[in-house]
This record gives structure tokens, sequence and C-alpha cells, in this order.
């Protein structure tokens, strides 16, 4: 068993886990990141850059170098409820330098930060590294079990961080009790092609019962239908023809392309979970991301939270480890700081959960706009608060960790 020893060992390539990667390995410290999947190549994933993430890269000089990449640029979001429209968030007002959401494929995004950390000498990313279990010693965590294609890898580390997502190995193997906030929903993906005279809009769709996403993707529509939980069984005993009618009846504009559909390995069930870590961390260990909370699907800010989360540690984490100084004191420090937007961000979802979502499974037909929809359209300026919500969140961060020299070429 081949034995490896690092500053900081991040299990997990996601958002949380990249971002925290780069801003470490920018500040001096030797960090290693582990990913399972040989590439991060996977469907459906959360694929919005928020404002305040965006801010976040133009603090590091590297926004005008990212947003080269192919995107499209949302300026406000919108519902329709029966058969009108509404504004319901937009983002002209945010004190930030790009004023819309980004959206981008997921695998984008992490390709294009692995690229910039790997400037650093201090950055590595195994992919195909793949966390089985935790190293213990005297009452605390040192290290990392983790399977690779050529066998067995220990890795020893001054501090270990889960950002392994909502299914997190590393928070099952430390023994870090979770507090479930329930969900009354599961989301189906898929892809629908997207034409010349389509809506340019992204767009929620709520009406009798349903609720269905789509979001402009430029050359297709990323479309989610949301359904009840634990309701995916019955809706395979229909039969794929009467899902594609219902969609069809949702997004009219798409009747004639509904027939893409036509194997359910193309609809990918996203299993909805909310919840979030009591305690995030232990002696040499700490969460991060959908590992110390699993947001809801509602408003696309789990991406967001992930990222805030990561700035927050590296600003905290990033002198003491590139100094080894230990940091078991400190971690206390980021979950009390990130606490509170968690909660109230939670808190939110499970409002709208509640409030909105369950009363349309409830209803069977045709819904009145909500009260805020009506005054929304009414008085514009309170688009601003959703707006705020889903741009920046309650706590933006800011990068303070310091910068290494930086290497060239």
């Amino acid at each position: 068993m081949e034995a490896i020893a690092v500053q900081c060992c991040i299990a997990g390539g996601g958002p949380a886990g990249m971002m925290l990667a780069y801003l470490l390995a920018r500040a001096g410290v030797e960090v290693l990141v582990l990913e399972k999947h040989a590439d991060f190549l996977r469907d459906f994933r959360g694929d919005t850059i928020h404002p305040s993430t965006l801010e976040i890269m133009a603090e590091l000089g590297i926004l005008d170098e990212f947003l080269k990449l192919p995107h499209q640029k949302a300026f406000s979001l919108g519902a329709q409820v029966g058969g009108a429209e509404f504004t319901f968030a937009e983002f002209s007002h945010l004190p930030t330098r790009c004023k819309f959401v980004a959206f981008i494929p997921q695998w984008d995004f992490l390709d294009f930060i692995a690229e910039q950390g790997k400037r650093y000498p201090s950055f590595s990313l195994r992919m195909c590294w793949n966390v089985t279990g935790l190293i213990e010693e005297s009452g605390g965590v040192v290290g990392v079990r983790a399977t690779t294609p050529e066998g067995e890898v220990t890795i020893r580390a001054d501090l270990v961080v889960g950002a392994d997502g909502r299914h997190s190995t590393v928070r099952k193997e430390a023994g870090l009790e979770t507090l479930d906030l329930g969900a009354p929903m599961d989301v189906l993906w898929f892809g629908i092609p997207h034409r010349p005279g389509d809506p340019d809009e992204t767009m929620g769709r709520f009406d009798a019962g349903r609720i269905f996403i789509m979001i402009n993707r430029g050359d297709s529509w990323q479309c989610g239908f949301v359904i009840p939980k634990g309701t995916i069984e019955g809706i395979h005993a229909k039969g794929l023809p009467a899902f594609r009618n219902e969609v069809a009846a949702l997004a009219p504009f798409v009747d004639d392309r509904v027939e893409a559909l036509d194997d359910w390995a193309k609809i990918q069930l996203l299993t909805v979970r909310v919840d979030r870590l009591r305690r995030w961390y232990r002696a040499g260990l700490l969460c991060i991301g959908d590992a110390a909370h699993a947001m809801s699907p509602i408003g696309g800010v789990g991406i967001n939270l992930a990222i805030q989360d990561a700035v927050a540690a590296a600003n905290v984490l990033a002198a003491p480890l590139r100094r080894g100084r230990p940091v078991g004191d400190l971690l206390r420090r980021i979950q009390e700081r990130r606490m509170l937007p968690t909660r109230i961000t939670q808190r939110v979802q499970l409002a709208i959960q509640d409030r909105v979502v369950s009363r349309i499974f409830e209803r069977k037909v045709a819904i009145a706009p909500p009260l805020f929809l009506r005054l929304a359209a009414r008085f514009p300026v309170l688009q601003r608060i959703p707006g705020r919500f889903v741009g920046m969140g309650f706590r933006p961060e800011h990068v303070q960790s310091p910068e290494a020299e930086r290497i060239s070429g």
C-alpha cells in the first residue's frame, strides 16, 4: 500500500473541493484533491454560476478568462403560472461586476478551476482515486485510505476536507450526525433541443399540480420536471408517451421535439435531499458544501453555498496550514461563519417547499398566481428581494487568503 503525505487532502472534485484546492494552492499550501470519477462529465449537475461566485473570480483575476467559455446569461428569472408570465427575480441592482447568472456546464467550470490550480506546484488532482475510509489516531483524523487504478493508497494529511457531496463517504466514516429537514419532491432532468424562435428566458412553469423548469442552454433546454417524492414508479408505469404529453402540455412550443425523449435512460432522477450536519468538523477533519449541507434545487443556490464555504475555509486555514501550524481550533470558526447563511437559505427553501411546491402538488386544477408574483409585477422593486437571495445569498464571501508567488508558464 503506497503512502503519501500532504498538508491538506480534499475528498471530492466538485465546486467546493476544487475551489478550496485552488485557493489553498494559490496561498502556497500543499493540497491533493481526490476525485473518484475519471472526468467531470456528469449530465444535469448544477450549472448556475451566480453573481457572487463571478465576483470571487474577479477578485482572483480570472473572470475575463472564465467568461471566454461558452455560456448563457440570465439577467432575470421568470415564472409562468397558468397562462400568465411574471418576472420574479432580477439582478441589475446587485453590487457586483456581473449582474447576471451564468449558465455553463459544471464540467467546464471544474475543468477551468483545475487548470487554474495547476499553475501552482503545490496543487495536485488525482482522478479515479476513491476515498474509502479515514485514518484515525488518538481520536483525530490524520488521513484517508483510497482505491486507485494502481491499487490502494494511504494519504496522511494535516487536514482532511470532505467535499464529496450529499452522499459523502467522509462524513459517514467520521460519524458526524445529520439533521434531515425533508423534501416533498424529486426532479426528473432531461434535455430538449433548442430552436430559433424559442423564448430566450429561463423559466419556471406552474400549473394544475405540475412544476416544470426550463433553462436556456443555447443549443438545448435543460428541463426539470418536478414530481412528488416517491412517485417515479407510477410515472414509469404510465409510459413514455404519457410523460411526453405532459411535457408538451406544459411547454407547447416543444411539442414537435418531445419525441426525442424515446428512452427513460435519457431522463435522470435527482433525488432531492435537504439536510445539514449538526457539527461540520472533528479533530483533523472538516466538511463543506453538500457534504455539510445538502440543499434543495430551489433557486439553484447549492453551488453558490458550496463555493462560499470554500472561500471562507481558505480565508481561515491558508496561512496556518502553509506555516505548518495546528488548525483544530479554527474549524469551529468556519462552521460558525457559514452556519447562519446555511440555516437561512434552507429555511427559505423549506418555506417555499411547504407553501408553494406541496400546495401545487395537492391541487390538480389551475392555480392562481401567488400574491408575491402579482405584487412583483406591479412593483418591480420587489423583484430585487429574490434577486438578492439567488444572486448573492445571505453572507457572500470575499477572497482574503494570501497569494503565493505566481509560477509563470
